[in-house]
């Protein structure tokens, strides 16, 4: 076998030579034998051609296994989210029976009582509030809706809420819509 650090022209004798020994040659008498080597040199391209559109397949088969495979865990993680929102929706659905016997204050009650069912349940699956009222106006977290003069806050404050924002981990899922202080004097 030939040393792959030898120069080209000190290899190609040595692969003369080995087809010579294999009884070729390129002689009008070894014509046979060229047919031989042809047909060979198909049949191995077919078998390199057949191996790549196998490692095609192969490939196009683990991604679309691993995209159902996604699209399993998203489905997952939905329908269990789901399950956890449907017993606070059970019970709203008990408050409603009996709001008719409720007294405005255990009706409030029960309302809050919900409430934080609720935001327990998003809280638990990486739901924040955005923090507003007496913080620095942040572009990246509020939506200014208003600018009002404030004796109170300095220029650039968020006086008020108008519609809380939230982040899921550290990414923004909605900014919050505020008010902003425009630090003049009312």
């Amino acid at each position: 076998m030939a040393d792959p650090n030898e120069p080209m022209d000190q290899q190609e004798p040595q692969m003369q030579d080995d087809t010579e020994a294999a009884g070729v040659s390129d002689s009008p008498s070894g014509g046979a034998s060229g047919e031989a080597l042809l047909q060979a040199a198909r049949e191995e391209a077919a078998q390199y051609k057949d191996k790549y559109l196998r490692g095609l397949a192969e490939m196009d088969n683990f991604r679309k296994r691993q995209e159902r495979l996604a699209a399993d865990r998203t489905e997952r993680a939905k329908r269990d989210l789901l399950v956890k929102i449907l017993d606070v929706i059970d019970n709203l659905d008990r408050a409603m029976r009996f709001e008719e016997t409720m007294d405005r204050a255990a009706l409030a009650q029960t309302l809050r009582m919900m409430q934080w069912q609720l935001n327990e349940v998003l809280k638990n699956e990486g739901l924040a509030a955005v923090a507003t009222v007496g913080e620095p106006f942040d572009p990246r977290l509020h939506e200014a809706v208003e600018s009002v003069a404030s004796d109170e806050h300095p220029e650039g404050t968020v006086v008020d809420e108008v519609r809380k924002g939230y982040t899921i981990g550290t990414d923004l899922l909605r900014p919050a819509r505020v008010t902003v202080s425009d630090g003049s004097n009312a």
